[in-house]
């Protein structure tokens, strides 16, 4: 089957010399969720103003359920419901009139029920006669997502979904975005909050300046690229590691009763079993062990700092 959204060659430069995009290449499943990471600059925004038509391409193609975003402008939009990361919202215009005016702009005709059954998806019913100035941060950023959703699309493209909501209003909207894709929606989310797309994301496509440097799905990159730490509590402390420790990858934390061991957890030999017979043979007792793997958050400062 082919992809949803198919991105090939992708350029976009500027007059003022600027390349904003380098032959980026990105195809993306119906049906997926998709976490766009990359520091500010990098052509997060203008991959997804391309891909959604605002942005015409220097060079490259872009398909949108078969349809060219250029050429074929008008069905592939149909396709695509998008969420700004700045709220923009008409103050004195009731919830249900706001997400009843959206549809309208794509030329589908007034349907209570359709609107009304994106209200009750995203909890917005109670409130359908509520002017949007008289809600919270969290429950207008419900409502872009009503509006995005009011045509009934396939493919849902959030900027910063959850920038500037409380912790709680967070995972209210990470429960939001899962029961989407239960639905079958398509969905692309840019975020800052690596812990976002390690909770969400099925594939993680990383950028940086232009570039797409990996995509690759969440469980397999944290497997291939994460490193495991075993942390080893001393019995009593060390001023420092011993000489004959040195071929091992260890730090000894401030208070001088752990060592903290690096090491590839895919390697077909970790060294833990022989790096405890010389811990012994050094004069080292250790009274417990833990171990932790590497987060996305370190995967993906790893990545960006290697391509500066």
């Amino acid at each position: 089957m082919p992809a949803i959204v198919s991105v090939r060659e992708l350029r976009k430069s500027y007059a003022s010399g600027l390349e904003a995009l380098k032959r980026v290449t990105l195809n993306i499943e119906e049906g997926e969720i998709v976490a766009l990471l990359g520091p500010n600059g990098a052509g997060k925004t203008t991959l997804i103003s391309t891909i959604c038509g605002i942005t015409n391409p220097t060079s490259g193609q872009v398909t949108v359920g078969g349809h060219d975003v250029v050429h074929d402008f008008r069905a592939a939009r149909r396709l695509i419901g998008l969420v700004p990361q700045e709220i923009a919202l008409e103050p004195f215009a009731k919830v249900r009139a706001t997400v009843s005016f959206s549809r309208g702009i794509f030329g589908l005709p007034t349907r209570d029920d359709a609107v009304e059954r994106v209200l009750r998806q995203l909890s917005l019913w109670e409130k359908r006669d509520a002017l949007t100035r008289e809600l919270s941060g969290g429950m207008r950023r419900r409502v872009m997502i009503a509006k995005a959703l009011a045509h009934e699309p396939r493919i849902l493209f959030l900027d910063e979904p959850t920038a500037g909501v409380d912790v709680e209003l967070r995972r209210d909207m990470w429960e939001i975005v899962r029961r989407l894709k239960d639905e079958g929606v398509t969905i692309i989310l840019t975020t800052h909050y690596i812990e976002e797309a390690e909770a969400i994301a099925d594939r993680i496509a990383v950028i940086n300046s232009g570039r797409i440097l990996l995509v690759e799905d969440k469980t397999t990159l944290m497997r291939r690229l994460g490193k495991k730490e075993l942390w080893l509590e001393l019995r009593e402390p060390v001023a420092e590691i011993p000489a004959e420790l040195a071929s091992y990858d260890l730090r000894l934390r401030d208070d001088g009763s752990t060592l903290i061991f690096t090491y590839n957890a895919g390697a077909e030999r970790s060294g833990i079993t022989r790096l405890l017979s010389d811990l012994g043979d050094a004069g080292l007792h250790v009274r417990d062990l833990q171990t932790r793997q590497s987060s996305l958050e370190e995967i993906f400062v790893g990545l960006v700092k290697d391509t500066a």
